[in-house]
């Protein structure tokens, strides 16, 4: 693999795909999602052979999971890129349109960012979602996915390529590199001129030496130890359906529930209605001292505990003398991803809201809606926990930056 003649292939279709019209864009997109659904069948045998090599290397369950792709996962998919191809278009909008004293006209507009990085470990449909959002946006990007993952992003991929032949535009606007060794990835993402932006997804430590390397522009897309917060104004039954949909729902994706902090006062009587449930769902409950005496079949837990994202059924709860230490715990022990108050408190609720420092913050709300399609963003490329660019879902607009149009007759600076 010659990275550096990859790169100027990526850099040469980006430069092609800004300036392609929306119409090309879209019936492009609109193929790609015609083309999973009819390779439905091969996608899922290339992701059968992914999954059984998974299994013979002892991956958990959460992986497998992560890693599976089924008929109703591809439609999911399809779908996706499809609405993605339905939201207006992100590229050439006006954001500022003003005469300046000089008596120059200026205009602020958004344009495509360029090639775009973006490595990712299990999930094949982070594949697809990518290779639409980029292209969409008037990007190439470069694609890595993990080895587990490589021949169902291989079939993913040859779907898109041949919705790009079918309108004229160059496969190069989406590469998927084929099994980088370690020393050829940390040269791709140690060039300045490599890309433009990188944005890795998965574990926290994948995203960590992806900072800790890069000497690109990195956007990261956190690890996701969420919180929920349950005190003594809640309504029981509402924080109960609100914990279980947050742990149990889906619960190897990053807007899963990791931690439940219940206030003291409350915890007695809120664990009575909650422990039959955790147990209906299989859950492995690691607990501090006090909720440990109130229900002796949770584990003693620890702060190694409290800083673990698990993707699993497997859940951390910790009694808290009100919201000021709630928030406290979320800042010493969260990623700043998504964190929830069950409260009827406004006082609580406007302290939590107010002070917890997290991308997306909730009252009354399952930390899952943590999600492009659910703000209604369409497909996103990852939900960013950083402040600077973007942050939160990452749909179109965070794949642009801007440019700046200057017109005017002859002006010359004083």
């Amino acid at each position: 693999m010659n990275i550096k003649e990859i790169t100027a292939r990526a850099k040469a279709a980006a430069r092609l795909t800004r300036n392609l019209s929306i119409e090309t864009r879209n019936g492009v997109l609109m193929q790609f999602a015609c083309n999973l659904r009819s390779a439905e069948q091969k996608i899922i045998a290339a992701n059968q052979i992914d999954l059984e090599n998974a299994r013979l290397n002892g991956m958990k369950t959460s992986f497998l999971d992560r890693l599976t792709l089924t008929a109703s996962s591809i439609e999911a998919i399809a779908t996706g890129v499809e609405q993605t191809a339905s939201l207006p278009d992100p590229l050439h909008m006006v954001l500022e349109d003003r005469i300046l004293t000089s008596g120059v006209h200026l205009k602020k507009t958004s344009t495509a960012i360029g090639v775009i990085g973006i490595i990712f470990e299990s999930r094949p449909n982070v594949c697809a979602d990518c290779a639409a959002l980029t292209f969409k946006s008037g990007n190439a990007c470069i694609l890595k996915g993990g080895k587990d993952s490589y021949h169902s992003c291989v079939a993913i991929t040859e779907a898109m390529h041949d919705a790009l032949r079918k309108y004229g535009v160059s496969k190069d606007a989406v590469i998927l590199l084929e099994h980088p060794d370690h020393a050829e990835t940390q040269a791709w993402i140690s060039d300045r001129n490599s890309m433009d932006l990188l944005i890795p997804r998965g574990s926290s430590r994948l995203i960590r030496s992806v900072v800790d390397n890069a000497r690109v522009p990195v956007i990261e897309t956190g690890a996701g130890i969420c919180h929920v917060y349950v005190d003594e104004t809640a309504d029981l039954q509402m924080a109960v359906n609100i914990v279980i949909n947050a742990k149990c729902q889906r619960p190897s994706v990053c807007n899963a529930m990791e931690t439940l902090l219940i206030q003291k006062c409350t915890a007695e009587r809120f664990l009575s209605l909650l422990a039959p449930a955790l147990k209906e769902h299989g859950v492995q409950v690691f607990a501090d001292e006090y909720a440990c005496s109130i229900i002796p079949s949770f584990e003693k837990g620890s702060e190694e505990n409290w800083n673990t994202e698990y993707n699993d059924l497997i859940m951390n709860i910790v009694t808290v003398e009100g919201v000021r230490e709630a928030v406290n715990h979320i800042e010493n022990h969260g990623t700043h991803h998504s964190e929830s108050i069950v409260s009827s408190d406004e006082n609580a609720v406007s302290y939590f809201m107010n002070n917890v420092d997290s991308a997306c913050i909730y009252h009354n709300v399952s930390t899952r809606f943590t999600d492009g399609f659910e703000f209604g963003l369409g497909a996103e490329i990852g939900i960013s926990t950083q402040k600077m660019h973007a942050r939160g879902p990452m749909g179109l607009q965070a794949l642009t930056t801007v440019t700046y149009h200057l017109d005017g007759n002859g002006e010359c600076r004083k």
